[in-house]
């Protein structure tokens, strides 16, 4: 039932939240549009943020600036002529060179600039710190949003880009809480508060790690000894597993790799020295915050950017952070702090900056989509060769794990799967159309997705790649008055290719891991 409206803002096109994959889905539907229509869509971007702290969510104002790529096996790459990274999504190869980004580092600074240009030449207007207060329905549509400030929005198709689908919760939309698909709504994924450094030297970072390795690797170092015991929470189990995972395969100690703008820490050296400082175990449970491996973006003036502290959440929590405009609490500052004082007193930091926003890589996941997107179904190859966008590859990465799985596991008496093979699919987007609200489409960490794939499908780099596919889908709709949810993965094929945009299909089916880790996803939630 449609009530009453004080004057409505009439749109096109809205999309909620201004995450990369939401900002690139209406970038690309307002270019499909124009060339269909002769003239852009009237198109708006909403989101909870300050848009004077940046635009583009977690990458910019959460500054996760060590982009995770695509990851296609050498074999591949080489009998396909790939290069590192496969072939990605046409709109986000262009917005890396607009940000210029050499192969992994995105400073943020440059990543808001080309999304702002983006907007802007797309026609895209923007309204940050906005909260809803209701969204109205008229059947099985969104009619229009009802913010608390009184303001109502109206638009014939909507996308929602948050984490936490927020605009779709609102319409209505099921969704399972933290892992409820896989039968533990109240587990999560770690977070993180990303921060920036100055004034520490890639030779200086170098040699103390290089000085750590060295003493947690002498069994006579008695102080280095009693350092791995606190980090191990005087777990000596905890502590062999530390003082081996300092070594390769091959008995040498595996230090930093320095890229031409990243750095790889493979092992804890660093964060066993942090957790010693203050006196906690290196282990999320128990401690809540742990300085874990440093993935570190290499960005101009000397600054680096750091995704490594983690903090444990559940699913109740990861959805009031994301409803909070991922602000970070104050427990989370005072860890930061210390973190703070740490590289400044020990590795030589002179400025150490935190984020803005936290990094909140999922909060559950949206039912009722056309087609849910499972684990074993990536690991089967994704969608068939002939409807595809594109191919993406991801390990099924669970950074700080999922609290309760192996339990869970047991009392079912399943064995949980490992190794978990990494998967390499192709892409559509019908896990992203929701069949219930059918001119709506989520474009997130949220979107409809089972069991493992909940972990590779929240990847910026696959997620724009769908979001391509999506804003494509939505100029269909718009310019023949279908709605999305009716809007096949083949229509939006036949654009790539039409306009020379889809990028190369290479997926591959592993059947047998994809019959294992189905079994295990479907019998884990039974």
């Amino acid at each position: 039932m449609v009530t009453a409206s004080p004057q409505p803002r009439g749109y096109d096109l809205i999309g909620f939240g201004d995450e990369v994959p939401g900002i690139l889905a209406l970038v690309s539907a307002a270019r499909e549009y124009r060339h269909r229509q002769g003239r852009y869509p009237r198109s708006l971007l909403m989101f909870k943020g300050n848009s004077r702290d940046g635009v583009g969510g977690h990458l910019v104002r959460g500054g996760l600036s060590y982009l995770d790529r695509s990851h296609v096996p050498p074999e591949i790459r080489k009998a396909q002529g790939l290069d590192t990274f496969g072939d990605p999504a046409a709109i986000y190869q262009e917005f890396l060179k607009r940000a210029q980004v050499k192969l992994i580092g995105l400073d943020p600074r440059l990543g808001d600039e080309a999304l702002r240009a983006m907007l802007q030449e797309a026609q895209v207007t923007m309204l940050s710190n906005i909260e809803i207060e209701s969204v109205v329905s008229e059947g099985d549509r969104i009619h229009w949003i009802c913010l608390t400030n009184g303001d109502t929005y109206q638009a014939k198709q909507f996308i929602d880009a948050t984490v936490n689908a927020e605009l779709a919760q609102f319409a209505g939309v099921p969704k399972y809480p933290g892992f409820g698909v896989m039968g533990l709504p109240e587990a999560e994924l770690s977070v993180t508060l990303t921060f920036e450094t100055e004034g520490l030297s890639l030779d200086r970072l170098k040699r103390t790690e290089l000085h750590y390795l060295n003493r947690f690797a002498d069994s006579q170092d008695a102080e280095a000894q009693s350092w791995i015991k606190i980090a191990a929470g005087g777990n000596a189990a905890m502590a062999t597993r530390l003082r081996q995972s300092l070594r390769n395969a091959s008995g040498q100690l595996q230090s930093m790799y320095v890229g031409v703008d990243y750095i790889d820490i493979p092992t804890k050296a660093l964060s066993i020295a942090y957790h010693a400082f203050r006196g906690t175990s290196l282990d999320l449970r128990r401690t809540a915050a742990v300085l874990d491996n440093g993935n570190v973006a290499r960005l101009s003036g000397g600054r680096l950017s750091w995704n490594a502290l983690l903090f444990d959440v559940n699913a109740a929590q990861a959805e009031a952070l994301a409803r909070g405009k991922a602000k970070p609490t104050t427990a989370m500052l005072a860890e930061m702090e210390q973190v703070k004082q740490w590289f400044l007193h020990c590795l030589g930091a002179t400025v150490v900056r935190p984020a803005q926003e936290l990094y909140i890589r999922h909060a559950g996941n949206v039912m009722a989509v056309n087609q849910p997107l499972s684990g074993a179904a990536m690991l089967a190859g994704g969608v068939p060769a002939g409807e595809a966008f594109g191919t993406f590859g991801y390990h099924f990465d669970v950074r700080g794990g999922i609290a309760g799985l192996g339990h869970r596991a047991i009392a079912k008496g399943l064995q949980e799967v490992s190794p978990l093979h990494p998967p390499l699919f192709n892409i559509g987007m019908q896990h992203a159309l929701v069949k219930t609200v059918r001119n709506l489409a989520v474009v997130s960490p949220a979107s409809g997705f089972d069991g493992y794939a909940c972990s590779a499908g929240r990847i910026v780099e696959f997620n724009v790649a769908v979001g391509q596919g999506v804003g494509i889908a939505a100029a269909i709709a718009l310019s023949h008055n279908r709605q999305l949810a009716d809007i096949t993965n083949l229509e939006v094929r036949q654009v790539l290719e039409g306009r020379g945009l889809r990028s190369r299909v290479y997926g591959r089916s592993n059947a047998v891991a994809a019959t294992q880790l189905g079994d295990f996803e479907r019998q884990i939630v039974a």
